[in-house]
């Protein structure tokens, strides 16, 4: 149950940002529903691999200030998952990070209320 929850608030926030951010569409909810399952698989599969490439690249760097690191993995993979999908279109980096900071704000909301609900 925990995991459709998670997967639902992660499409809530796909959804807000595509309303939110100028360059960031999502094709409808239903193709909402579709991006935050690739993301959340990536994110799943290689987001931690990218984090510690990135820690270690900045020499540790990436891992004392591991906020700013994990919302770049997010930008990443939020332009892969534009890059495997037809389904969400992104303009630029710039925006995949303006972009991934707002889901990470919806989406850190989101579990919470959710965790008040159950």
């Amino acid at each position: 149950m925990g995991l459709i929850l998670t997967w639902l608030v992660l499409t809530v926030a796909v959804w807000i940002t595509a309303m939110i951010v100028p360059g960031f569409k999502v094709k409808g909810f239903t193709a909402a529903i579709f991006v935050a399952a690739i993301f959340g698989v990536l994110n799943l599969l290689l987001g931690w691999l990218i984090f510690v490439v990135l820690g270690v690249a900045t020499l540790g760097l990436g891992f004392l200030l591991a906020f700013i690191t994990r919302w770049i993995v997010n930008a990443i993979l939020l332009k892969l998952t534009d890059a495997l999908t037809d389904k969400l279109t992104i303009d630029g980096f710039g925006t995949a990070l303006i972009a991934a900071a707002v889901m990470s704000l919806i989406g850190t909301v989101g579990q919470w209320l959710v965790g008040m609900i159950t």
